[in-house]
């Protein structure tokens, strides 16, 4: 699939606001993550996995960005196909599909430590109250919890939200995501069972065209054929349910720590 972006999201919001990431557009932003020097310059060490924060330039083009090499990934019982870093390039594939901008540019290449995830670094507004922001009833956070449901998001934790200097909030680090089985744990349980709109539900339709037609080859090669067949059938349930989905008693609905 080509790295094109949608021009305008949902609201007349361009997919990625400038004022969040350097001054970079979504195209340039692909573009400069594609086919950019990666520089590394630290390391996020609260992370489970080798995070990487870097510089990247092209061109006379520069920003800033993270890397995540498969060679540092910690293998996960539970998720022992594939890569994680597959999974975050799925997500995003899935993001821009919506058209809401949810998860910022984010490619899959090679880089100092071989291959892994290459995502656009995001600014954000340190005034923000993450743990209020995660209680309120944001309808920013609804198509984040729309968009968990879809990707089975197994840990959207408060300090995977990052809120832009823009007031766009983004998420971030999929990489435990498309399980086979519902694995479901987040915060954002505020819409639990609540009917879906009818724009949500177009939503919904249009990406299970999307994963059956255009998105299917993109999809191939990041999940398995379990994964992709799952993702189709999550689609097809919230279609037919027209609700969020509710905790189950399987497993605990919120991760932790939280944040």
């Amino acid at each position: 699939m080509s790295e094109s972006v949608s021009s305008v999201a949902p609201g007349g919001r361009p997919p990625l606001e400038p004022l969040d990431a350097g001054g970079l557009d979504a195209a340039g932003a692909l573009r400069l993550l594609r086919d950019g020097t990666i520089t590394v310059t630290g390391r996020l060490v609260d992370a489970s996995n080798a995070t990487l924060y870097c510089e990247i330039s092209h061109d006379g083009d520069t920003g800033r960005c993270v890397y995540k090499p498969v060679r540092g990934e910690r293998a996960l019982w539970d998720f022992p196909d594939g890569t994680l870093a597959g999974r975050e390039r799925a997500a995003y594939l899935l993001s821009e599909a919506t058209g809401a901008g949810i998860v910022p540019p984010t490619v899959l290449r090679d880089g100092p430590f071989g291959t892994g995830m290459v995502q656009l670094w995001i600014d954000i507004d340190e005034t923000v109250d993450l743990v209020a922001l995660t209680r309120s009833d944001d309808p920013q956070l609804r198509a984040i919890a729309l968009f968990d449901a879809v990707v089975n998001n197994a840990d959207r934790k408060g300090s995977h939200l990052l809120p832009g200097p823009s007031g766009r909030i983004y998420g971030i680090d999929h990489g435990v995501t498309f399980h086979v089985e519902d694995k479901l744990r987040t915060l954002l349980w505020t819409w639990r069972g609540q009917r879906l709109r009818a724009d949500e539900l177009e939503l919904l339709v249009c990406l299970r065209e999307a994963v059956g037609g255009r998105l299917a080859a993109a999809l191939t090669g990041l999940l398995t054929d379990a994964e992709i067949a799952s993702l189709r059938a999550r689609i097809d349930r919230l279609l037919t349910e027209r609700r969020f989905p509710v905790p189950s008693g399987d497993w605990p609905p919120i991760p932790w720590p939280p944040f």
